[in-house]
């Protein structure tokens, strides 16, 4: 049998049903909410064993990592078994010569830096929080505030080994079974279960970022301060998105690079990391807490607490890449309704017409957002339900305001499709199927190649049955 290709025997002795357990699970938004079986495998060989009854029948499956993503993506589907992947995050090989590490999929962000930045190693790309897996990773591509310099992270991978339907365990990547690892990549967990993968990390020579910050008046700013950061690895603004007329898109721009620079320690910068252990929200607080006006209030204080002077400093990677994971729990502060994400691309004109008439949209209604960020996206795509794409990125976070924010997410589309952008899939709680066709064209060949390797449909998630991407 080749490398590239052995199989899973059915053999094995499977785990005992005992050890399957039916749990609540929700996405980071807390919306929707599904009750599914799940398992919490130790090993591989454990997941093997578990799987053994599953493959022969043909039950439906999904990997479920920390939950981060935001909505449905990461939830199972109907009769849908789970299972849950973060135990499986052990370090298989690493090649300190040239930054390759082999590590399990269920490995965190957070994990592959504590191992290995005191061997300074840090990961080539990290989203805006390092509680994910790297089998997360590859199933969102996920992007970083440096995807237009570096890519995604899939760029970064290679000698996926995934689990299929079949019981076979397959390694792919861009040069072996590519059509396999392009349909992985952003696929969302239903090409199979990841084991396993090599990550190419980056040589850096300490925790410390340079970072400048700079006040940017309006949109047109933004723009005009973006194209002028062609020297920084790493770009990202706050944007204040209830600001109406003139100051439409004002916000707080940031950029960034890796450096031997000792972060310098500040008071308030050794208190923060004194206490941060200890800030959680514990509770859902109340629903009232977040309404238009306090999102309104919290804009305006967030964009006036800045100088008019541009600010540079040395800091360290936590700040500048997860500056969420300060608070632990932060998406309780929505409340049990929980919130719901909207985050797209769109093509950059020299207008910004799509933006601009999206924020206008938002204004309209009043139902802000108090964690906004804007950036420009690099020209790499990959196809398929990759979401990142060459343009501006806008990604907002709503309080659940129920059927009202349904139909001011249904009047974005809108304007995302006529530009012809797209919604990023992995924040996604509600997109319609239509929507969806029109946003991802190649869903077609996406779906044929993944119903070549799951032709009975055994990988199954909620997104994926709403969207009609597992259902036969």
């Amino acid at each position: 049998m080749s490398e590239q290709q052995s199989t899973l025997s059915t053999t094995h002795p499977t785990v005992s049903l005992s050890k399957w357990k039916n749990e609540d699970l929700c996405g980071w938004g807390r919306y929707p909410r599904v009750k599914a079986l799940s398992i919490y495998p130790n090993s591989l060989e454990e997941v093997r064993e578990s799987l053994g009854e599953s493959v022969t029948q043909e039950s439906h499956l999904l990997a479920y990592g920390h939950g981060r993503s935001y909505g449905d993506s990461g939830l199972p589907g109907e009769d849908t078994k789970v299972i849950h992947t973060r135990q499986l995050n052990r370090v298989l090989h690493f090649d300190e010569s040239t930054g390759w590490v082999r590590c399990e999929a269920g490995m965190s962000i957070y994990e592959l830096i504590q191992t290995f930045l005191p061997k300074g190693y840090f990961p080539p790309v990290v989203p805006g929080t390092q509680f994910v897996t790297v089998g997360g990773a590859v199933c969102n591509d996920i992007h970083g505030k440096n995807h237009h310099h570096d890519g995604t992270f899939a760029d970064h991978v290679r000698r996926v080994e995934i689990l299929t339907a079949a019981g076979e365990v397959v390694i792919c990547d861009a040069a072996q079974n590519e059509e396999l690892f392009w349909a992985t990549v952003g696929g969302l967990g239903l090409t199979g279960l990841i084991l396993s993968l090599e990550l190419k990390l980056i040589s850096v020579n300490g925790p410390g970022i340079y970072m400048e910050s700079i006040k940017v008046r309006d949109l047109d700013h933004f723009f005009e301060v973006s194209a002028e950061s062609g020297d920084f690895t790493h770009t990202v603004s706050w944007i204040d998105c209830v600001a109406k007329g003139s100051s439409m898109g004002r916000g707080i721009f940031m950029r960034g690079r890796h450096t031997d620079e000792t972060p310098k320690p500040r008071a308030l910068g050794r208190i923060a990391q004194a206490v941060s252990p200890l800030l959680t929200v514990p509770v859902s607080m109340p629903n009232f807490l977040l309404n238009p006006l306090t999102i309104k209030a919290f804009n305006t204080l967030y964009y006036g607490k800045h100088p008019a002077r541009d600010l540079s400093q040395t800091v360290s990677y936590e700040p500048f890449f997860f500056p969420l994971d300060f608070v632990r729990g932060w998406n309780k502060i929505y409340g049990r309704r929980g919130f719901l994400q909207y985050q797209m691309v769109v093509p950059k004109t020299a207008d910004h017409k799509a933006i601009k008439e999206i924020l206008h949209e938002i204004t309209k209604t009043g139902m802000g957002s108090f964690l906004a960020v804007i950036k420009e996206f690099g020209d790499k795509q990959h196809g398929g339900l990759s979401f990142p794409a060459p343009g501006v990125t806008l990604a907002l976070d709503f309080p659940n305001y129920g059927t009202d924010l349904l139909s001011l997410f249904h009047r974005l589309d809108r304007i995302v499709m006529k530009a012809g952008g797209r919604v990023y899939l992995g924040k996604d709680a509600r997109l319609p199927q239509d929507h969806f066709q029109e946003m991802y064209p190649e869903w077609i060949q996406w779906k044929a190649t993944r119903d070549h390797w799951d032709p009975k449909g055994m990988f199954r998630s909620s997104l994926g049955d709403r969207l009609g991407l597992t259902l036969k």
